[in-house]
């Protein structure tokens, strides 16, 4: 989807110019109380985040959904420039099966068999953004790495505790991408919490995964793996909250 990314850089660029108002007069006493109530250490977000697969990758899977962190920390005074760290964690794909514990113990004690299709990331690179007003535009890029992995997991039926699990499959590839958003702040002072709402374009490059219904159980009591290999872009949605933090 182009049209939210194309929105939110139109709103960096075309934010009102109330926003971007700036007293250069620092001879007020009140422009230096003004700057002394900001925040002295960097900004820690969490948010829910929404993913539709792009290019080749739509081929094979559908939307997905996880969350994600991110440390942004000021590199100017104003704060203006900043460098972002992002990491997060994605679900494409879901299976639960009702399977007997042992074939010794037969249907008396069943479990739980969840198989996931995830996809972890980490990225580093700049971000600049708009740092007063009441809507507060950014833009950011990051270099990093995508880790697509496929696990299966037990647990029982009446007690919902995870007790085995295997990494069925994993890959992992090099990304990179660019993302927009806006800071809407909910409370000033020394901590302050905004809102954070966002896309993200991520170019994670070629890699082999697995899709719900790519492992075949055999009655030897073996499996088959049937992997997919293709890009794996994804368009990224989020919405959070950031904090900033005082020294």
């Amino acid at each position: 989807m182009r049209s939210p990314l194309l929105l939110l850089f139109g709103a960096l660029l075309l934010a009102p110019s109330a926003v971007l108002a700036q007293d250069d007069d620092w001879e007020d006493e009140d422009d230096y109380e003004y700057h002394d109530r900001r925040p002295t250490g960097g900004f820690f977000g969490g948010s829910l985040t929404f993913a539709e697969p792009r290019g080749e990758f739509a081929q094979y899977v559908d939307w997905g959904a996880g969350g994600e962190l991110n440390y942004v920390h000021r590199l100017d005074r104003d704060g203006w420039f900043a460098l972002r760290v992002d990491g997060g964690f994605l679900m494409y794909g879901h299976e639960r099966q009702r399977v007997p514990l042992s074939e010794t113990i037969g249907g008396r004690i069943l479990v739980d068999l969840e198989t996931s299709n995830n996809i972890a990331f980490i990225g580093i690179g700049p971000q600049i953004g708009v740092p007063d007003g009441r809507i507060r535009p950014y833009a950011n890029a990051y270099v990093g790495y995508s880790y697509l992995f496929t696990q299966s997991s037990v647990e029982g039926t009446a007690y919902d505790e995870e007790f085995a699990a295997t990494t069925n499959f994993d890959d992992w590839t090099p990304a990179h991408g660019f993302g927009a958003g806006i800071y809407v702040p909910l409370r000033g002072g020394h901590q302050p919490i905004s809102l954070d709402i966002g896309v993200k374009y991520r170019n994670s490059g070629v890699a082999e995964y697995l899709r719900e219904g790519d492992i075949q159980d055999n009655e030897d009591g073996t499996i088959t793996l049937f992997p997919v290999r293709s890009d794996t872009d994804l368009m990224t949605f989020h919405i959070g909250f950031s904090v900033g933090l005082s020294r």
